[in-house]
């Protein structure tokens, strides 16, 4: 029986405290434990569409913060795993500073440069060591608070984008802030991805355009790191009665 197991990083830095960053030391502990337990790494659509281990384990990124090519990208090939990123395309142009509600708190204190996003050409680099970059919409919105049109633009322009940028095709997708419901998923459907991302505490399995992941973050030292990767735990989290919230 295949278990597939995905992960949701943000970014890394040895010194920023956010709730979204993980240490480089986490990072490579809490991985490196997975392969020893025997998990294979690919990347997320394959994890989802076609997964080729017994133990299939796919690393992702939300958000493409700069610490991931600086950082994340030398721990991951160190072990031999793939990355997935999924980039905002409308702070992609060049090193802009990302900003949205949960973390414009930042904009204002020396920690502001973690802020910082991939540009295109950063992104082409992972792409060329055999990471995929995907979608995280254009703008980061609350996609399920949007109206029809502003959730295709979203949805539509940044695949495009994606694709035009980096001369790869785009078909994988994950929600802002994890949130999406049956409507979204219709849409991101309808805009030709083939699978996409949530994030919450339920990993029920709803299909490949809701696909649970488990989010890894600041404040979750290894012991929880393993509750969190436990299997029983996950199914324990799969199950309808779970509660699920961001």
């Amino acid at each position: 029986m295949t278990d597939v197991l995905v992960l949701c990083y943000h970014a890394v830095s040895p010194t920023w405290g956010a709730t979204l960053s993980v240490t480089p030391e986490a990072l490579e502990a809490q991985l490196a434990k997975l392969l020893r337990a025997g998990w294979r790494g690919t990347t997320f659509r394959e994890a989802v569409l076609n997964p080729p281990w017994t133990r299939t384990l796919a690393v992702t990124f939300d958000d493409a913060f700069l610490s991931v090519l600086n950082l994340a990208r030398l721990i991951l090939s160190r072990l031999g795993l793939p990355g997935t990123v999924f980039v905002p395309t409308a702070f992609a142009s060049q090193r802009q500073r990302l900003r949205w509600s949960g973390i414009e708190q930042w904009l204002e204190t020396r920690d502001a440069p973690e802020l910082d996003c991939m540009s295109w050409n950063d992104l082409a680099t992972l792409v060329d060591e055999g990471w995929e970059v995907a979608s995280h919409s254009r703008s980061h919105p609350r996609l399920t608070g949007l109206d029809d049109h502003a959730l295709r633009f979203e949805l539509e322009e940044s695949r495009r984008e994606c694709a035009e940028c980096l001369g790869v095709p785009c078909d994988t997708l994950a929600y802002p802030y994890g949130d999406a419901d049956d409507r979204v998923a219709e849409f991101a459907r309808a805009a030709g991805y083939t699978a996409a991302a949530t994030l919450s505490s339920s990993l029920r399995n709803a299909g490949a355009h809701l696909w649970p992941r488990v989010g890894i973050y600041h404040d979750d030292p290894m012991w929880r790191f393993r509750l969190k990767v436990n299997p029983t735990i996950r199914r324990l989290r799969a199950h309808r009665m779970w509660p699920a919230h961001e």
